[in-house]
C-alpha cells in the first residue's frame, strides 16, 4: 500500500464538498450561511473561555464542556448519518485497501470541516482558561490535539459499529428523531441553566471531578494538573486520554475489518425453504377487537410503531407532554393544571388521520362505502389512540400532582383532562374529513406545499373547536372551586369529565362519518399530493 493514501482521502474529502457545492446555489448558500454561523459562535464560545481565566470555577466548566462535546461527536452518526458521505465505510469495500492506513487516511481526513474546526476553537478557549506556566502551555498543546483526534476517533468507531444500522429503516427513523432529540436537550439544559443561576456552579464541581478522569476531558484536565504542579496526576490523565484514542483506533479498525470481509445480504445465497420462517399473527392482534375494528387499530399502531413521520410526531407528543408539566412542577411555578397538557398534545394526532396514510390511504378508501364504514373507520383509529393515550394522560398526571403535593385536585385534574382528549378526538376525526392535507415522506416537512393553509385550519381551528367543546366541563371546575363547599364535591369531576369526554368522542364521529363517506374522493387527491 503507497503511503500517500492519506493524501488521496484528504482530496477525496475536499472534492465530495467542493462537488456537493456545485450543486446547487441553494445548497450552497445553506452551507455557506452554517459555516458563518457555526465559526462566529465559535469564536464567541473562545472568547469566553479566554476570559473565564482565573475564574474559581473555569477548570469546572472546560472539563464538563469537553465532556458534553465529546458526547455530540458520539451520537452525530447515530442522528446525522447522512452528513459526512466518508461516514460509509461500505463504499471502500472493493477497494484494496489494509486496514491500518485507511484507518489513518480516515483520521486524517476527518479533520476536514466545520465540526473539527468548531471543536478545535473550543478546545483551545479550554486549555487557555486552566493553563499557568509554560509547562501547562507545553502539556496544552498536546491535550488539545488528543482531545480532537479522540472526539473524531470517537465518532468514526460508533459510525462504523453501526453502519448497518445506520443505512436501514431503522437509521432513518433515528434521523428523524434527531429534532425530538435536540428539543428535549435543550429543555434539560434550560433546566439546568435555571437552577444554577441560582445556585451557582459549585454543584457541579462533584460531577468534574469524575469528567476530569474520563477521555477525552481528562486531557484538559491534565493541563490544571500540571497548572498546580501536579505533574504526575497530568501525565496519568495524559495517559488515559492517550489510551482511549488507541482503544478506540482499535475498535474501529476492528469493526471495519468484519465490514470490509464479511458477506452481507447481497452476497449470501437465498435461504432454502427450511430456513423460511412462517409469519403468524402477532400477540397484539389478539389482544384487539375481531372484526374491522381491531384491523384499524391495528394498522393504527403499525403506523405509530414502523412509519418515520408518525412515529416522530407521537415521541414528539409524548415527550413534550411529560416535559412542561414535570419541568414546571420541579421548579416550583407550575400548575397542577399543567398535567392537562399531555391529553392536549396527544389529542393532536387525531387531526388529518387520513393525511397520515398517504397514497396508501387509496386502499382504505375502497372498504369505506357507507357511513357506518366510515364511522367503524374512525371509531378504530380513536381507540387505537386511547389505548396509548389514557394511561400516558393518568401517568402524567399522577406524577405532576405527586411532585406538587396537591392530592386533593387529582380527580378534577384528571377529569378535566379526559373531557380535553374526547373533545379533541371529536374535532380532530371531523377535521381530518373536512381539511385532509398530505405529509410528504422524505424529508423533513410535514405538509406537502401549496397545503399550508389546510393545516393551519386543520389543527388550529380544530383546537379552538376542542376548547369551546371543554368550556362546560370547565366552567363547572372554575364553579366548584369558588364557591363555599365545592371541594367537597369536585371528586365528581372524574366521571363526570370521562363521561363527557365519551360522549363528545361518539358524537364527533358520528357527525363525521357521513362526511368522511361522501367526500372519499377529495379526500384521497388531498393526501395523495405528498
Amino acid at each position: 500500500m503507497s503511503t500517500d493514501v492519506t493524501g488521496v482521502f484528504v482530496r477525496l474529502k475536499l472534492s465530495l464538498l467542493i462537488n456537493g457545492l456545485r450543486q446547487s446555489g441553494g445548497r450552497r448558500a445553506a452551507y455557506v450561511a452554517s459555516a458563518v454561523v457555526a465559526l462566529l459562535f465559535a469564536a464567541l464560545q473562545l472568547l469566553g473561555l479566554i476570559m473565564l481565566r482565573g475564574h474559581a470555577h473555569a477548570d469546572t466548566v472546560v472539563v464538563i464542556l469537553v465532556a458534553v462535546l465529546a458526547l455530540g461527536w458520539a451520537v452525530m452518526p447515530l442522528f446525522f448519518p447522512g452528513g459526512d458521505e466518508t461516514l460509509d465505510p461500505t463504499r471502500l469495500v472493493m477497494l484494496p485497501l489494509r486496514p491500518r492506513p485507511l484507518v489513518r487516511a480516515l483520521l486524517v481526513a476527518s479533520l476536514v470541516g466545520i465540526g473539527p474546526l468548531f471543536t478545535l476553537c473550543l478546545l483551545t478557549g479550554s486549555v487557555i482558561a486552566v493553563a499557568h506556566g509554560a509547562a501547562a502551555y507545553v502539556v496544552a498543546v498536546v491535550a488539545v490535539v488528543l482531545a480532537l483526534l479522540v472526539c473524531v476517533a470517537l465518532a468514526r468507531a460508533v459510525a462504523v459499529a453501526n453502519i448497518r444500522l445506520l443505512t436501514s429503516r431503522k437509521g432513518r427513523d433515528l434521523a428523524v428523531l434527531s429534532g425530538l432529540v435536540i428539543a428535549i436537550g435543550a429543555q434539560v439544559v434550560n433546566f439546568g441553566a435555571q437552577r444554577l443561576g441560582a445556585s451557582g456552579l459549585e454543584p457541579l464541581d462533584p460531577a468534574a471531578d469524575v469528567l476530569r478522569w474520563v477521555p477525552p476531558a481528562s486531557a484538559i484536565g491534565a493541563v490544571r494538573s500540571v497548572s498546580e504542579g501536579s505533574y504526575g496526576t497530568g501525565v496519568l490523565q495524559l495517559a488515559l486520554s492517550a489510551g482511549a484514542l488507541l482503544g478506540l483506533i482499535a475498535v474501529w479498525s476492528r469493526h471495519l475489518t468484519r465490514l470490509m470481509t464479511s458477506p452481507d445480504g447481497s452476497t449470501l445465497q437465498a435461504a432454502g425453504e427450511s430456513a423460511v420462517r412462517e409469519r403468524t399473527s402477532t400477540g397484539l392482534s389478539r389482544l384487539l377487537p375481531a372484526g374491522r375494528t381491531g384491523t384499524v387499530m391495528e394498522r393504527s399502531l403499525r403506523y405509530v410503531w414502523r412509519d418515520p413521520k408518525t412515529k416522530a410526531a407521537w415521541v414528539t407528543s409524548l415527550a413534550i407532554g411529560l416535559i412542561v408539566p414535570l419541568f414546571n412542577a420541579l421548579q416550583g411555578t407550575g400548575s397542577i393544571y399543567f398535567a392537562c397538557f399531555a391529553a392536549g398534545m396527544l389529542g393532536i394526532q387525531m387531526y388529518n388521520q387520513f393525511g397520515q396514510d398517504t397514497s396508501a390511504f387509496w386502499m382504505v378508501a375502497m372498504t369505506i362505502s357507507s357511513p357506518r364504514d366510515a364511522y367503524v373507520e374512525l371509531r378504530g383509529r380513536a381507540l387505537a389512540l386511547l389505548l396509548i393515550t389514557l394511561p400516558y394522560a393518568a401517568l402524567v398526571t399522577v406524577l405532576t400532582t405527586a411532585l406538587i403535593g396537591d392530592w386533593p385536585k387529582l380527580p378534577e385534574v384528571l377529569g378535566l383532562s379526559l373531557a380535553l382528549l374526547g373533545a379533541m378526538l371529536a374535532t380532530g376525526a371531523w377535521t381530518s374529513a373536512r381539511f385532509p392535507y398530505s405529509i410528504p415522506q422524505e424529508g423533513y416537512k410535514n405538509v406537502a406545499p401549496g397545503q399550508s393553509g389546510l393545516a393551519w385550519i386543520s389543527i388550529f381551528g380544530g383546537m379552538i373547536a376542542a376548547a369551546l367543546l371543554c368550556a362546560p366541563v370547565l366552567a363547572v371546575t372554575i364553579w366548584l372551586n369558588v364557591s363555599e363547599g365545592g371541594d367537597d364535591w369536585t371528586w365528581l369531576l372524574l366521571p363526570g369529565g370521562a363521561g363527557y369526554g365519551a360522549a363528545i368522542t361518539l358524537l364527533g364521529l358520528r357527525l363525521a362519518a357521513p362526511r368522511t363517506a361522501a367526500r372519499l374522493p377529495e379526500i384521497l387527491t388531498a393526501v395523495s399530493k405528498g
